[in-house]
């Protein structure tokens, strides 16, 4: 057992599961499998990024290694908040106000072009514009002007500027962002040569030789599988994971022309988190053949399990 010191908080590392109460249905446990790093103590570090709890799991190692890749950590959580949160004076909420990002961030381009990769397998089933019609739905209004905001055509993209070219326009990147975060604090863990690390964000992504024994579990608590998790990412998406609406009765995931969901759950693994996490949300607003086509364009990505409403 070893115990690292997080924003003032004295957060004991233990071997027993997380558990993700949260949209996403997913059980990671603390359990390396049997490696040779699985016999070394363990380092935790747990704080909060765009609106999910963040945990960082150094399996092996020494507490002062662990401690540098939780300060830098840290600092990469900090800088994912300043672009993409939805609150904030984050780059994301001034494209939101104006319609317009002048200079966007290296981490904005790449967040957005890699939503219109993922627009564009799924059919236009993941579209950030959603938001309007998100916010609608949430406070009970009509829909119809929301809806008509909705469209992924109409953002345009280049180096020096963002611009969405409706008035009234708004993205989320809800759906991508915080995969994004668990890749970025994987090259934070590389650089720091740090043998096995777990990555939870709300999306799981493991880093070295070691394999984590990952639980995925339906909303009703059961089991669904167990996997091993080496140098991949993991995403669960449950589309009543969240309840939105005046009622709170509504699934917090909806499509750019207001499609239901289709599938209780959704998890799909991918070499990398932002596209697990994207793919995982669109997918549950999707047919299995719509969503097996949609990762074909995606190599290394595949669905880990599936519930039907």
């Amino acid at each position: 057992m070893s115990d690292i010191h997080a924003r003032g908080i004295r957060i004991p590392v233990v071997d027993r599961a997380m558990i993700l109460n949260r949209r996403r249905f997913l059980a990671l446990s603390a359990c390396a499998l049997a490696t040779p790093a699985a016999a070394g103590v363990r380092h935790r570090w747990q704080g909060v990024a765009l609106g999910a709890d963040v945990t960082l799991t150094v399996q092996g190692g020494n507490a002062a290694a662990a401690h540098a890749f939780f300060t830098e950590a840290a600092r990469g959580l900090r800088s994912v908040e300043r672009q993409f949160s939805l609150f904030l004076g984050s780059e994301l909420r001034r494209l939101n106000a104006i319609g317009r990002l002048a200079n966007p961030s290296a981490d904005m381009l790449t967040v957005l072009k890699a939503a219109g990769r993922v627009h564009e397998a799924t059919g236009g089933v993941f579209d950030p514009t959603v938001q309007p019609l998100w916010q609608a739905r949430r406070f009970g209004q009509d829909e119809s002007v929301a809806a008509s905001l909705v469209g992924w055509r109409n953002v345009q993209i280049g180096p020096s500027e963002v611009r969405l070219t409706r008035p009234g326009m708004a993205l989320t990147l809800n759906g991508i962002a915080q995969g994004f975060a668990a890749d970025r604090l994987a090259e934070i863990a590389v650089r720091h040569h740090l043998a096995d690390v777990l990555i939870d964000t709300g999306e799981a992504r493991a880093v070295g030789a070691s394999s984590w024994m990952a639980r995925i579990e339906a909303p009703d608590g059961r089991v669904m599988r167990n996997l091993g998790l080496r140098n991949r990412a993991l995403a669960t998406s449950a589309a009543f994971g969240t309840q939105i609406g005046p009622g709170g009765n509504l699934p917090h995931i909806i499509g750019p022309q207001g499609q239901a969901p289709r599938w209780s759950l959704v998890s799909i693994s991918a070499p990398h988190a932002l596209l697990a996490d994207a793919l995982s949300t669109s997918a549950i607003l999707m047919t299995r053949a719509e969503i097996d086509s949609a990762l074909l364009a995606f190599p290394g990505t595949r669905i880990e399990a599936i519930i039907p409403l």
